[in-house]
């Protein structure tokens, strides 16, 4: 009887499998990340992350990002294979973190009696809260002509029945735990001058977000 070499027995082909890998992440923008995917089989199998988003490949089974950016925010999926079997497969997702930017700002004219809105949008990770405030610094309330509504990445002003107390300037105040941003515009009867436009400010810590204000109102006065 013919005898089989004891090799062929000795080193059987196992399947490409990952045994670690790291936890979805969530980062601040401009931090380092570091992503890991372990893999063991028989023979040797390839580690590859892909990026989903750019279609973008890395060989290894380390994947260093560098000051990352809002929009690398996505999922990552680590490919292990050796021929022997399908490949083995898992996803990281990575969040990105970052302070409020309000995204469009528009001057709106009104007639008195009318309805009106005034729109604050702003993108942030974690969404963004809102206030409104007028000119004087005051906090605009809801009453039964004027309503605050909230959505996820924006803030309205409804205006059910515009009166003369309701032109002016107001301002939009978007924060997070990370920063804030502010843009002012103006509700104006049309035809009406007003001194003032629509404007967007930088990020503002909780401090400064106030003194900006408040120098704000000085120069008007």
């Amino acid at each position: 009887m013919d005898c089989l070499h004891p090799s062929l027995y000795s080193n059987p082909a196992v399947p490409a499998r990952i045994v670690n890998i790291s936890q979805d992440k969530s980062v601040n923008e401009g931090d380092d990340v570091n992503l890991f995917c372990l893999a063991v089989g028989r023979p040797e199998p390839t580690v590859t992350w892909k990026d989903f988003k750019y279609g973008l490949m890395s060989e290894g089974e380390f994947l260093e990002i560098t000051e990352i950016k809002r929009h690398q925010a996505e999922e990552f999926e680590c490919i292990t294979n050796n021929g022997v079997a399908p490949p083995d497969t898992h996803r990281v997702k990575v969040t990105v973190n970052y302070p409020p930017v309000i995204t469009e700002v528009k001057n709106m004219p009104a007639q008195v009696g009318k309805t009106a809105i005034l729109r604050c949008e702003a993108m942030a990770v974690p969404t963004a809260s809102f206030e409104w405030y007028r000119d004087d610094r005051r906090p605009v309330e809801s009453d039964n002509t004027l309503k605050i509504k909230n959505e996820k990445t924006r803030s309205l002003l409804l205006f059910t029945n515009v009166t003369e107390k309701h032109f002016g300037n107001y301002t939009c105040f978007a924060s997070n735990r990370l920063g804030a941003s502010n843009a002012s515009m103006l509700l104006f009867r049309p035809g009406a001058v007003y001194g003032g436009a629509a404007s967007l400010n930088g990020r503002l810590s909780g401090v400064g977000l106030w003194f900006c204000l408040s120098i704000s109102v000085l120069m008007k006065v």
